[in-house]
């Protein structure tokens, strides 16, 4: 299946090239915890493609007879982000061959604070892998392959392939998602009701800071996880589960599985070995307030963690006046320097 990829064309080297590109972060629904192989991942999983939480990212190549890389971060050299992006570049030269004749200067930045659980490495990965592909289009004189993309920002960071394209996104084999597979995401929103297309995603930024364990580790702990099995059939059943309450837009159905998998997936940290825990104390203070206030004014907001003390509140734009009064009058203050950011439904990424 991965040879799909492979380049078939023969590239016409220039001296020079530049992209400029930009991809959205996204927000798990049913959620992605454990990998094999090369990113693949343990369960299937399927998120929204968010709009506003995005990394702009410029790539220059220029010919040269000894492959290398520079990485700057807001003008600003990022020697720490070394390591995962010649790991990157190992993993797709097999399928990109044309990448070992050109060093890369890779600028970037984020509209979102880095490592902070919202998927910074998704947005980067994403960004890098579509200039990637524009470049090998301008090389071969063929369209711009955003299944190629998706497949590349895999290799990058797994969450990646969900960020290329569609407002709802499946990534991993599903029996009841046609053309699933582990190798890309698959884009799935034309099942998506209504009420969901301009959904709402407000992000309440409990701590902007680097997380205490990686998402890699946290990953590498399901190898072994005592309840590994039964969270891999749970996210399979869960995935059937949601895609028919997305496509009916069954609003109490939606919230039941998405809170459920945000606690599974926190659930499975504090289980593993070792026990970790990224959730603050605000973090569940948050979640109290939302509950409190969904109970007493029926309005269908609810909340989604992805690996971080962030929690992203998620509800219909027609809720929006009443959840804002809800976020300043009570939630504001758990957040770190009363910081949120108010996001919505996206569809992917796009030439800047």
């Amino acid at each position: 299946m991965e040879d799909q990829f492979k380049l078939t064309e023969t590239p016409q080297l220039k001296p020079k090239l530049t992209a400029s590109w930009q991809a959205p972060s996204n927000i798990a629904l049913v959620k992605y915890w454990g990998k094999h192989g090369t990113q693949l991942p343990a369960n299937p999983s399927i998120s929204f493609t968010l709009n506003d939480c995005r990394t702009i990212t410029t790539l220059t190549a220029t010919q040269s007879d000894h492959h290398s890389f520079e990485v700057l971060l807001d003008g600003k050299p990022k020697p720490s982000f070394a390591p995962k992006i010649e790991s990157y570049f190992k993993r797709i030269e097999n399928y990109s061959p044309w990448i070992k004749s050109y060093k890369f200067k890779i600028e970037t930045t984020n509209t979102f604070p880095h490592s902070s659980g919202i998927a910074s490495s998704a947005s980067s990965m994403a960004a890098m892998s579509s200039c990637i592909v524009a470049m090998e289009s301008e090389l071969t004189g063929t369209k711009i392959d955003k299944k190629k993309a998706s497949f590349l920002a895999r290799l990058g960071s797994g969450s990646a392939c969900r960020s290329l394209e569609g407002k709802l996104v499946v990534w991993g084999e599903h029996a009841d998602t046609a053309g699933s597979s582990d190798l890309y995401g698959v884009d799935v929103s034309v099942n998506l009701h209504p009420i969901f297309q301009d959904f709402q995603d407000t992000i309440l930024l409990v701590d902007k800071g680097e997380k205490t364990v990686s998402s890699t580790l946290g990953h590498e702990l399901m190898n072994g996880h005592a309840f590994a099995k039964a969270r891999f059939l749970q996210a399979h059943s869960n995935l059937t589960e949601i895609k028919k309450y997305l496509a009916s837009g069954d609003l109490d159905g939606f919230i039941k599985i998405t809170e459920s998998e945000a606690l599974t997936l926190h659930s499975m940290m504090m289980t593993s070995h070792p026990y970790f825990m990224l959730m603050k104390p605000n973090t569940l203070s948050i979640i109290e307030e939302i509950w409190k206030f969904r109970n007493v004014t029926k309005t269908p907001v609810c909340f989604t963690l992805d690996a971080g003390a962030n929690v992203h509140m998620l509800y219909p734009a027609a809720d929006k006046e009443a959840v804002e009064e809800l976020i300043k009058s009570k939630l504001a203050q758990y957040c770190q320097n009363e910081h949120y950011i108010c996001d919505h439904i996206g569809n992917g990424a796009s030439a800047v």
